[in-house]
């Protein structure tokens, strides 16, 4: 008896057929093993509908075992996505518009440019693009992007209806839309979540990042700010916020002669706010608050995501990050005194930076208006025991923000903070809400595809002698295409300003005088597996600086083409750019490797200026990288075998590069991947060749000092900053204390989540026992930078930290 001849004749033959179908091209996939695990999960009663959501479910079970399940996966739920918009009689994108439209979930003007223009809109549609997707993709994009209907809750629109819909949001002509259509289709560009939510919708709310400057330490400007962050929240905003112009613990209140309570109750109210206000129903609200490391209530701010002490003192909801001056850094290596102020008594420290800050605050001091003083390494120890403890406490520099910011010009204004995400940095005030649009190039879909001697060799134009050998699976990185790609998209995201619906007006004021664009990338790791390059590599560092350096140059021309079409905007005469200085040039030891290009845009931006005051921000990418997928933003892989936990539900994947070297070697075998699940997805204490290993390390077993190297390196191109997380497996002060000293020394703008190990461990309640022929690896030793070590004891590592990836999406 075969596995499914139990099953109803008809049922059983379209499940055949469609499995059949779909498997053609994917020989390692095995349509009868699917069979039999649909026969084993279904209902006496099971029809053709169940029988394909069980088909769809086994066959992205199986991905973990086999990446090309993932493909087939995604095309039988395609399949079932286009029946379920067919249903409903929505054939062509102007149907599914018209459907979403009657149902009011998108805005008149669209929908009848998209009535005007149906046709030529309709032929742009290409359903083979679906086959793009693999399977966590397009889940996440069924279950949580697709327009649904308000009542029956089925999807109005099919994956490249979807993306036509975001492009002819994003354009001004079906040209346009058509061009934007294709880039996304084929998943080499995806604008930020809130753009792909809202474009096209009666709220065009399509701006991921929000800096709100701190409240003035007045109750009506506090419970405005509280206003003001829930209106942001509600429409998928994420957002960064000071508190350091409101006063300190016991500072006196004039009014009533009484004291103040500090920061930690209003922060405890806004904690409980951002909780409520959920996005929607969506995803969580999201917001991280900043606080000078002069305040007289930092101590107590570092405290308040701990999980021991008194609970009216924590804000589990909020993300913490430190606004760190160069003051504070000298001093710690100089193992000098510290001192902390009110802000209601040293309110001139808030707008300066650099050597005027410094004079301001060692003027305050000389006055006696210090709260207390400590040792600087006291409260940098205390600093580094909250990230250890929490991942959060993010080190962000001040002075190196505002010496590099474009905005920071003459007389444009200070850079007070970061945002959720710490790849944000522009000028607040009261009366400006700073804003940015978000999105990102996938870098895996711009490789030039490998030649002959290449795919057998593992080398190419972008690989040294030292690469591992192997079959590359790419020659280099299509920078011809790249360029062409950079240029579409800053085209999008400037003309998403224009459309944005703002839920402020300080939101609106600040993003229509500014225009800053937040242009990233993603699939890095991708792109050194392919051309064979480990990630602390010499030649990886130099192909990441030229991708940067690329992507730079065609951002800054695309962005003085669009001035001289449209006008500079309108504070381009306040920004450093209009006198002549470019974000390179803050970095004296850069060196680009196009002279002549950057002279020639020089001369442009001298004739046309800027439409744009910033335009390269590199923001993770967890939920666009998923559906894209690639690997996320421009970090390593976590691990080679994870399971993720997103709002799509949990999904156990594998690293596809991996899996294609291992069977070249005759491994990919039942065993190994045991091994690998029982060393919490690494591969070093196989029995492989040591290139492969260097090839496959995952982010715990990199030295840290690399991934703050390459952040270093391409930091001249990013006239914003990146969302640079870092990774100890038993994180310690002495270990994380050198780590942040050198990325302070290295010029970084900002740092994000320090990443600690237990949270990443996979599941192996499917993993046998070990066999004694089977080596299990030993954990790795993370690296120790070794600039800077405290007379502090060390303390125990505490975990974890990683991230719920629900925190990224706010920005991506």
């Amino acid at each position: 008896m075969t596995a499914s001849s139990t099953l109803a004749p008809p049922a059983v033959e379209a499940v055949r057929d469609l499995l059949h179908r779909h498997h053609h091209d994917l020989p390692d996939t095995d349509p009868d093993r699917i069979l039999a695990l649909v026969e084993s999960g279904r209902t006496a009663r099971a029809d053709e509908a169940e029988l394909t959501e069980l088909a769809i479910a086994a066959t992205a079970g199986l991905s973990a075992e086999e990446p090309a399940y993932a493909r087939l996966a995604a095309r039988l739920l395609a399949g079932r996505i286009a029946h379920e918009a067919t249903a409903q009689g929505i054939d062509t994108f102007s149907d599914s518009v018209a459907a979403a439209y009657a149902e009011g979930l998108l805005d008149p003007g669209f929908a009848g440019f998209v009535a005007t223009h149906a046709d030529a809109l309709d032929r742009l549609v290409d359903h083979a693009h679906d086959d793009a997707f693999e399977y966590f993709g397009l889940r996440t994009l069924y279950d949580r992007y697709l327009l649904r209907h308000p009542g029956s809750r089925r999807v109005l629109e099919r994956p490249q209806h979807f993306w036509l819909r975001v492009a002819t949001g994003l354009s001004d002509t079906v040209e346009e839309a058509g061009e934007l259509y294709r880039l996304m289709a084929r998943l080499a560009y995806l604008p930020s979540s809130p753009t792909l939510f809202n474009a096209g919708a009666r709220h065009q709310q399509l701006s991921s990042c929000f800096l709100v400057d701190s409240p003035r330490d007045e109750l009506e400007s506090i419970y405005e700010r509280y206003t003001q962050v829930a209106k942001l929240s509600k429409f998928a905003g994420g957002i960064g916020i000071s508190w350091s112009r409101v006063r300190s613990r016991g500072s006196l209140i004039r009014g009533t002669n009484g004291r103040s309570n500090g920061i930690v109750p209003w922060l405890r109210t806004l904690d409980a706010s951002v909780a409520a206000v959920n996005q929607g129903g969506r995803r969580k609200g999201a917001a991280c608050v900043y606080l000078d490391t002069w305040h007289a209530d930092i101590e107590e701010f570092l405290e308040l995501k701990d999980n021991t002490g008194d609970e009216a003192r924590r804000t589990h909801n909020l993300n913490l990050a430190n606004w760190v001056p160069d003051e504070f850094m000298r001093r710690v290596e100089a193992d000098a005194d510290w001192s902390l102020f009110d802000p209601k008594e040293a309110p001139e420290l808030l707008d300066l930076w650099g050597e005027e800050f410094d004079s301001a605050y060692r003027a305050a001091e000389a006055a006696g208006k210090a709260v207390r003083t400590l040792p600087a390494r006291t409260l940098y120890a205390r600093m580094m025991r909250t990230l250890a403890q929490t991942g959060n406490g993010w080190m962000t520099f001040r002075d190196a923000a505002n010496r590099t910011c474009n905005q920071v010009g003459a007389g444009g204004g200070v850079v007070h903070h970061s945002n959720l995400c710490t790849e944000i940095l522009e000028v607040t005030s009261d009366d400006e809400t700073a804003v940015c649009t978000l999105g990102s190039i996938n870098l895996a879909a711009h490789l030039l595809p490998a030649t002959g001697s290449e795919a057998e060799t593992g080398t190419g134009p972008e690989a040294g002698s030292d690469a591992p050998s192997g079959a590359a699976t790419a020659s280099g990185v299509d920078f011809v295409t790249l360029a062409r790609t950079v240029r579409l998209a800053v085209g999008a995201l400037d003309r998403a300003i224009d459309r944005n619906w703002f839920p402020t007006e300080q939101a609106a004021t600040a993003h229509r005088r500014w225009r800053p664009l937040g242009l990233g990338v993603m699939g890095l790791a991708d792109v050194f597996a392919a051309l064979r390059l480990p990630f602390d590599s010499p030649e990886a560092l130099a192909l990441s600086t030229r991708i940067a350096e690329e992507i730079a140059l065609a951002a800054y021309e695309a962005s003085a083409d669009l001035a001289a079409l449209r006008g500079a905007h309108p504070a381009y005469p306040l920004t450093r750019a209009a006198g002549g200085v470019l974000h390179p040039d803050h970095w004296p030891d850069a060196r680009p490797t196009r002279p002549d290009a950057w002279a020639a845009l020089r001369e442009k931006i001298a004739r046309h200026g800027l439409r744009n005051s910033l335009l390269v921000a590199i923001a993770p990418t967890a939920t666009i990288a998923s559906i894209a997928g690639c690997s996320e933003c421009v970090e390593p892989l976590v691990s080679n075998v994870f399971k993720r936990e997103t709002l799509s539900g949990e999904f156990l994947q594998v690293n596809r590069h991996l899996v294609a070297d291992l069977k070249r070697l005759g491994r990919w075998t039942p065993q190994t991947r045991d091994a690998i699940k029982r060393a919490d997805g690494s591969v070093q204490g196989l029995d492989l060749p040591a290139e492969l290993k260097a090839l496959h390390r995952t982010a715990w077993e990199l030295p840290q000092r690399a991934l703050i190297d390459l952040a270093a390196a391409r930091a001249p191109y990013v006239d914003q900053s990146q969302s640079l997380n870092l990774f100890q497996a038993s994180p310690t002060i002495g270990r994380l204390s050198s780590m942040y000293a050198y990325a302070w020394r290295a010029g970084l703008k900002t740092t994000y989540y320090l990443r600690s190990r237990p949270a990443t461990r996979i599941a192996q309640t499917t993993v046998a026992a070990a066999p004694a022929t089977v080596p299990v690896p030993a954990q790795p030793q993370p690296a120790a930078p070794t600039l800077l070590t405290l007379t502090v004891g060390d303390g125990d590592a505490v975990a974890c930290s990683l991230e719920n990836p629900e925190i990224c999406e706010a920005c991506q």
